[in-house]
């Protein structure tokens, strides 16, 4: 055990490590809610914010007038700063982004891909402060440079669409070099041990996902709390492509029935091509449209052997439903501990 004198130390180190992700969130803790398609909505966000987190709000699922609704709705739960997570790939990326701009959102995050330089600008015109994900230091220098004010490290741990690098190691290439802007690291974090030695490393604060998707404010299905409740690091696994041809975006979720069918079908599938029985365009929107609908089948309806279980590998930490509140004291109560010398 360590006395009140190491604690006090600690909490000060913490305070000061995490002083600049709270000041650009404009929140207590440094912890950005990850944005989850159909559980980062009003109830989760608010829950995360007025906790003295930053909730962000998927918008994956949303169009602009449900965006709309869902930013009033959160707003009108909590006085508190949250964002909006913004998919640059949406077909209505500028009509969400204006949404974001007419409802005085403070912080939008642009995901999915590099944002075009045209939204970041119409952005920052209207005072919005932006945040984009940071695959390379490469990327990110450019970002910058458009006018990109914070970053995201999202390592190959996380759940969901993900990409082909680990959080640490990102975090060696990125962290060191990239000083002069807030950024953030996710994927695979589930303790604030984890979140303290980042910091330690130039992070400015870090993105949680997967540990919140059992808390009591999330809407997900009772069977889906259940499955995630029940599972390990090693059943978050990526989806598998079988054919260079026909690519797979990688997606880390639970296995399940629905994994084996998807291989099937993408078997099946190019099969029937090289058979010439499909043209290569009508097979690879087969393979694409496999996962349709499947995540709200999972989380909302509770459809767990066909639905898509999106989790990332930090799920084998989540042990029991809990508040939100006290998912991140917890997070950042271990933080200090680990840095108690």
């Amino acid at each position: 055990m360590f006395n009140n004198t190491e604690f006090a130390a600690a909490n000060a180190e913490f305070d000061a490590l995490s002083a600049r992700g709270r000041k650009f969130l404009g929140v207590r803790h440094a912890v950005l809610g990850g944005a989850m398609s159909w559980l980062s909505e009003r109830h989760l966000v608010s829950a995360t914010s007025n906790c003295g987190a930053f909730g962000v709000i998927a918008t994956g699922s949303l169009s602009p007038e449900e965006l709309r609704v869902e930013i009033k709705e959160t707003a009108a739960r909590t006085a508190k700063p949250f964002g909006v997570n913004v998919i640059i790939m949406h077909p209505e990326l500028e009509e969400l982004l204006q949404v974001c701009i007419d409802e005085r959102v403070g912080h939008v995050v642009l995901a999915g891909g590099l944002p075009p330089r045209t939204a970041i600008e119409k952005l920052r015109n209207a005072a919005v402060k932006v945040i984009s994900f940071a695959p390379t230091l490469t990327v990110a220098r450019k970002l910058k440079r458009q006018g990109v004010e914070a970053f995201i490290i999202e390592g190959m741990e996380a759940g969901g669409h993900t990409g082909p690098v680990a959080t640490s190691v990102l975090c060696q290439e990125i962290l060191p070099h990239l000083r002069d802007v807030p950024v953030f690291v996710g994927g695979g974090i589930g303790r604030g041990d984890a979140i303290a030695l980042y910091m330690k490393m130039g992070a400015a604060g870090c993105q949680i996902g997967t540990r919140l998707v059992c808390a009591t404010e999330s809407v997900a299905h009772e069977k889906f709390k259940k499955i995630i409740l029940h599972a390990k690091a090693r059943d978050a696994q990526l989806s598998v492509q079988l054919d260079p041809d026909f690519p797979v975006i990688p997606v880390r979720a639970l296995v399940n029935r629905a994994t084996d069918e998807f291989y099937e079908t993408q078997r099946a599938t190019i099969a029937r091509h090289r058979a010439g029985e499909l043209d290569h365009k009508e097979a690879q929107l087969i393979i694409e449209r496999f996962w349709a609908g499947s995540l709200r089948r999972a989380i909302i309806e509770g459809d767990i052997e066909h639905g898509s279980l999106m989790a990332g590998q930090s799920v084998g930490m989540v042990e029991r439903e809990q508040p939100v509140a006290e998912i991140v004291e917890e997070l950042m109560a271990q933080a200090i501990e680990a840095l108690v010398k």
